[in-house]
């Protein structure tokens, strides 16, 4: 009663600030308190839809947001968009600046429209992964005459009529990503470059292009950052009409593009001084010495990624006196990485805040040691099958490397209790990546749960000697965890289950190949862990109808799960496939008690909302094409395995 009078007495503009203070726990104060109510429905500028049938009274109650994502709702098609856009005012619309519709696969070009011409403010739009869309709907995109940025990959059937359509209607774009449009051209790239003068950000990666798309896009003048990842039929000519085009460009990525070399880059390099990203990754089998020689002219570059190049120690030496302002550095699988070359590497670069060196396997302690000694300021650092890694490094990474957010030393076989011990002084740890380090066991995990409260990402793969007293520990200290692999961590039974139902936060949890588990333990999480969004419980044997009953009546949320060789039967099976609102994906591959016809109602039980589903391969002629060529329209994709 106090508190609320005192809120009375606060204006909005301090209720507003105090409401955006409280972070995700706003929704509970929002519930008990009339004050921050008024105050979320009047100031609120963005809405994520989960259930399709909420969407009318949000809309309603939310009247002045700026940004609808509807990427996680499953069901929008033309009917629901034509039902909302008719009820009352619509007043939403007026003020709405971007939408995102990824994945929304049973939107048409008609509901498209539609609601794109309701929206005359709209500013931004995704429809990534659409990949049904075509020249039509880009056709419907096309009437956002205001539009500034646009996300387009993966829609398969946009060709250049369909980009034409856009680079005529939306002239002031500044962003767009093309990224597996596969159908789009040179022809299509150069008109877009002719009518969209004002673009900053270009992606067209994995288009069948040639070179005579980057003389178009040369001409582009405000172009800051350009993408090309595996543009196969560019090269270094190409790159050469970069040299004197594109004046502001900041970052450029060239990776997984086979023809060119490092000749291309200088010439890249040479016309913009000002570059201050590039990435190279697999597309160069050695990085050359005239190449690091002309990284000297770039003193603003701060991020290059050469991952799978083949390097020397005289190389990293000439780019740590060439490249002293570097914060990121990606040596993924880089071949000729020594303790030697790092040393020498960060005797210049001293400033790295991330740092890969995945399956760099020459690696040992005494290049961790001297990172761990050189970086203090590191967030980011992945030893991913560096295994001569042990707890010597990372007793100094403990030590001195305090800002550390990512670790990832999966496959890292000397690292142990001792050196999770280390490791936790980390304090500040929020993904940890422990998957196949097999000598570590519930009290090196007790190690890291006592001292990272912060940690949202954990990575236990096949880490077997992992048992339940160590999911003990960690639900007790790591409460915000959001992201759990458990699978194959075999000597987990239903006691661990019940650990991890005390995880309000956890969305993702995968429990794959647990023998020990059954319906009791699966249960326990069904019903306690309300935001499970991703569950993978492929090969849990022991878990039975009862179990599957569960998930189908609490776990309301789940967007995907894998169900492959676990033991459901029809009746549940269609059950569950139907009363899962939100589901998108599932893998549903030899399920030993579903007939055909089981399976067939199942998956007409979900058909207009299921987005992919992957099946055995043996039932491609088994199913009826009939069902199978609705659930293609209605924009499923099926994966037969």
């Amino acid at each position: 009663m106090l508190s609320e009078s005192v809120l009375c007495l606060l204006t909005e503009d301090l209720l507003i600030r105090l409401l955006e203070k409280l972070g995700p726990d706003r929704k509970q104060w929002r519930l008990v308190c009339k004050d921050f109510l008024r105050v979320e429905l009047v100031s609120r500028k963005s809405i994520r839809i989960l259930r399709i049938e909420f969407l009318p009274r949000l809309l309603e109650k939310f009247c002045n947001i700026e940004t609808l994502d509807l990427s996680l709702c499953p069901r929008i098609e033309d009917g629901v968009v034509s039902v909302l856009l008719s009820q009352g005012s619509a007043s939403w619309t007026r003020g709405l600046r971007r939408l995102v519709l990824s994945r929304a696969t049973g939107l048409g070009h008609v509901g498209l429209e539609i609601l794109i011409r309701a929206c005359p403010m709209l500013e931004a739009v995704d429809v990534s992964h659409c990949w049904g869309y075509g020249d039509r709907e880009a056709a419907a995109l096309s009437c956002a005459a205001r539009l500034k940025e646009l996300n387009m990959d993966k829609c398969l059937g946009v060709t250049d009529i369909g980009l034409a359509k856009i680079a005529v209607g939306c002239e002031k774009l500044e962003r767009l990503s093309l990224k597996w449009c596969l159908e789009i051209s040179d022809l299509g790239i150069d008109l877009l470059c002719k009518k969209c003068l004002d673009l900053k950000f270009l992606d067209v990666s994995y288009l069948k292009v040639t070179s005579e798309s980057l003389r178009s896009i040369a001409s582009l003048s405000k172009l800051e950052v350009f993408v090309m990842v595996g543009c196969s039929l560019v090269d270094d000519g190409g790159l050469r009409f970069l040299e004197k085009g594109c004046p502001l460009l900041k970052a450029i990525d060239v990776s997984r593009c086979g023809c060119v070399s490092s000749s291309g880059l200088i010439s890249v390099i040479n016309g913009h001084g000002d570059l201050e990203q590039l990435d190279a990754g697999y597309c160069l089998s050695e990085l050359s010495a005239p190449l690091v020689k002309c990284l000297e002219n770039l003193k603003q570059l701060r991020i290059i990624r050469i991952d799978g190049v083949r390097v020397s120690d005289f190389i990293l030496q000439t780019m740590a006196t060439n490249c002293k302002s570097l914060v990121e550095l990606g040596l993924s699988k880089c071949v000729g990485v020594t303790n030697k070359g790092i040393i020498q590497l960060l005797s210049g670069c001293g400033n790295l805040k991330v740092l890969d060196l995945t399956c760099c396997r020459s690696i040992s302690d005494a290049a961790i040691s001297t990172i761990a000694d050189y970086c203090p300021n590191l967030v980011c650092l992945k030893l991913e099958s560096c295994d001569m890694v042990t707890e010597k490094c990372l007793y100094r990474l403990g030590l001195n490397c305090s800002l550390l957010e990512e670790l990832d030393l999966t496959d890292c076989s000397g690292v142990d209790d001792i050196a999770l011990r280390y490791l936790s002084r980390c304090s500040k740890v929020v993904r940890l990546k422990l998957g196949l380090c097999t000598n570590i066991s519930d009290i090196g995990l007790a190690h890291i749960a006592c001292n990272c409260p912060n940690m949202t990402e954990l990575d236990l793969y096949r880490c077997v000697r992992i048992g339940d007293d160590g999911l003990a520990a960690l639900t007790s200290g790591c409460k915000r965890l959001t992201k759990l692999n458990l699978s194959y961590c075999n000597r987990i039974t239903d006691r661990g289950m019940e650990y991890i139902s005390q995880l309000g936060e956890l969305s993702d949890l995968e429990l794959r190949g647990l023998s020990n588990i059954t319906s009791i333990g699966i249960k326990s999480v069904a019903i306690s862990c309300q935001r499970l969004a991703d569950l993978d419980l492929k090969h849990c044997e022991k878990i039975d109808d009862s179990g599957f009953w569960a998930l189908a009546f609490y776990s309301q949320n789940l967007r995907q799960i894998n169900m492959s060789y676990c033991i459901v039967s029809d009746v549940v099976l269609c059950f569950l496939m139907g009363n899962l609102k939100r589901l998108q994906d599932s893998k549903l591959v030899c399920l030993p008690k579903v007939t055909v016809n089981g399976l067939e109602v199942a998956l007409r039980a979900c058909c207009g909302r299921i987005k992919k589903v992957k099946l055995q391969r043996s039932l491609r002629f088994l199913l009826s094409s009939e069902m199978l060529e609705t659930m293609h329209a209605r924009g499923c994709k099926i994966r037969w395995d």
